[in-house]
């Protein structure tokens, strides 16, 4: 819904107009969304940020070469510095699931490895998708569109950054 305020055009032709940016849409988009993922993640005690390191962490223990990731690695792959990345490893160790260790070959690398605790918590976390696809009311052919959508501008935007 569109809330008109006194005073505000917000016509196609008003460039500036807050319900005509691209960044709001996101970012609107990107809260609500979050906010429905928070009951969910609440039961497993853990934060939005936390659980996208989580689907990495449990995305990589499964793949084929299944070694430890480096927290570099995370960080690459979440967009994330490691000045934002740090605080969520270090709570998510104080939950017992995960642990940084140093690379045996490289001192300077440090390696996330799943916990007992946190391979046990991704069979908790194993409904979520489904749960957030019948709460949002998206079909799995809804979700392949615009995510693949999204993906093309991040990817857009990231060449332009």
């Amino acid at each position: 819904m569109t809330m008109n305020l006194p005073g505000q055009n917000n016509s196609a032709e008003n460039p500036l107009a807050l319900d005509n940016q691209l960044c709001f849409a996101l970012y609107s988009a990107q809260r609500a969304m979050t906010a429905l993922y928070r009951p969910f993640l609440a039961k497993l005690g853990i934060t939005y940020p936390q659980y996208l390191v989580m689907l990495v962490l449990w995305e990589h223990h499964f793949s084929p070469h299944d070694s430890a990731l480096s927290v570099k690695a995370m960080g690459e792959r979440l967009y994330l510095d490691s000045g934002t990345l740090t605080p969520l490893l270090k709570r998510l160790e104080s939950l017992q699931l995960l642990g940084r260790q140093r690379d045996s070959g490289d001192e300077r690398v440090v390696n996330l490895v799943l916990t007992e605790r946190g391979l046990k918590l991704r069979e908790e976390a194993r409904e979520i998708p489904q749960q957030m696809m019948c709460l949002t009311g998206a079909t799995p052919e809804s979700v392949t569109a615009i995510r693949g959508l999204i993906q093309m501008l991040n990817q857009q935007l990231r060449s332009t950054a």
